[in-house]
């Protein structure tokens, strides 16, 4: 595709900056859980072997302290619209432990009546038991990583369970009664042929979750892989296992939302939706990351929680964040960017403004551009990437880094897991 080739290319964007400003938005909270069996090699999310006996008790209470900490102005009295517990290995708790914590954050903040309530879970990990036990603590949505159905392949990636293991807590889950299922699985894996790839996809979609989470394994820095690489496919390949996937998962009616998210009909996460559309929330635990915005001060302010379990544990509810900072315009921008231009059906104008509070031409240069180089397009009020733009993501997203600002590039989404 010739990057000017683009339908929308000579659309004139209306040019009045938005009225209003900066705006409330939805309310989340995300539970960090920093527990797992054993650390796998090419995981650089904040997790830590559980060793015999890991205080959960002592960690869940901590949590709400470190939440009441958070439920000051300006989230006092907005309600949770959706609840992330993620890890780590969140199925490492007990059923009660889970109980106290919910009943915990219900005690002490309103909960939307709908709240999606996610808990990550690994099949190596997975006492059926326990699914009971989560739905009758309020968990209404799991997200296991299963990360492929091959055996070989879970060997190569240093799983702990293999594909029955897989299947079984798949069956407990909905045993239980929770049928809104995420499942997590990789692609370009070590040695993996692309009939390999599409045999692991088609056994995962025989399953029918209603969402599947599909990405490419990456080489992160500071883990076992980043230091000792394993033989992954190559880019092209790669590319083509990429292609390949999206096709078979439309065929499989999952529509593609996200750079790698797939969704039956209805059933898109909407925790992740609040973090790609700029939303805020809370976030409690070891290495948790929060995002709040108060209209009043005009601030929008990203906070950190210590990372090491026990700094977390043994630091006064007072002092459990680690770093604390407003976000600067160049920040915003980018930021919103960064969010926004991971979904498939892009964003409306006028969330840029609401969620920023910067006016529209802050960024109709930048908007206008991409546009002009077939990465963006425009239909009615909304900004969407294109076909060439979803397949550059990185470079479409790096076009919004202002180069005024030396604290631009730490914002993510939010730093925790998705799916």
């Amino acid at each position: 595709m010739n990057p000017r080739d683009n339908p929308a290319r000579g659309l004139r964007l209306r040019p009045a900056d938005l009225p209003g400003g900066l705006r409330t938005p939805p309310l989340a909270l995300y539970i960090h859980t920093p527990w797992c069996l054993r650390k796998c090699p090419y995981c650089d999310f904040n997790s830590h072997p559980a060793g015999v006996a890991p205080p959960f008790a002592d960690y869940v209470a901590r949590l709400l302290a470190d939440l009441e900490q958070d439920l000051c102005e300006p989230a006092a009295g907005r309600p949770l619209t959706s609840i992330f517990i993620g890890g780590g290995t969140p199925s490492l708790f007990p059923g009660t432990a889970i109980q106290r914590l919910l009943d915990g954050v219900r005690a002490r903040t309103a909960v939307a009546p709908d709240c999606e309530i996610t808990l990550e879970a690994n099949p190596g990990a997975a006492d059926a038991a326990r699914f009971g036990a989560y739905r009758q603590a309020g968990v209404n949505r799991l997200s296991i990583g299963v990360q492929s159905l091959d055996a070989g392949m879970l060997a190569r990636l240093g799983r702990i369970h293999d594909p029955a293991a897989a299947r079984a807590a798949i069956g407990a889950a909905r045993a239980a009664g929770i049928d809104n299922l995420n499942l997590d699985l990789m692609f370009a894996l070590p040695q993996q042929t692309l009939a390999q790839a599409a045999a692991d996809l088609a056994a995962l979609i025989e399953l029918a979750p209603a969402h599947i989470s599909y990405y490419q394994l990456t080489l992160e820095p500071d883990t076992p892989f980043h230091r000792a690489p394993p033989p992954l496919p190559d880019g092209d390949l790669a590319a083509d296992m990429a292609a390949a996937g999206r096709a078979r998962l439309g065929e499989a009616g999952y529509s593609q939302y996200e750079v790698s998210a797939y969704a039956g009909p209805g059933r898109q996460c909407r925790h992740n939706l609040n973090y790609w559309r700029f939303g805020d929330y809370l976030g409690i635990g070891a290495g948790a990351h929060g995002k709040l915005t108060d209209p009043r001060s005009g601030t929008i302010r990203r906070t950190a929680k210590w990372e090491r379990p026990a700094l977390y544990l043994a630091s006064p509810p007072a002092a459990l964040c680690s770093s604390t900072r407003d976000l600067s315009d160049a920040d915003r921008v980018f930021e919103f960017a960064l969010n926004a231009l991971r979904l498939t059906a892009g964003f409306e104008r006028g969330l840029f403004t609401a969620r920023t509070g910067l006016p529209w031409s802050r960024i109709e240069p930048l908007v206008a551009a991409a546009l002009a180089d077939g990465l963006l397009a425009v239909t009615a009020d909304r900004i969407l990437p294109t076909e060439l733009g979803r397949a550059f993501t990185d470079d479409l997203v790096t076009r919004f880094l202002g180069d005024d600002d030396p604290d631009q590039g730490r914002g993510t989404v939010a730093g925790q897991h998705a799916g």
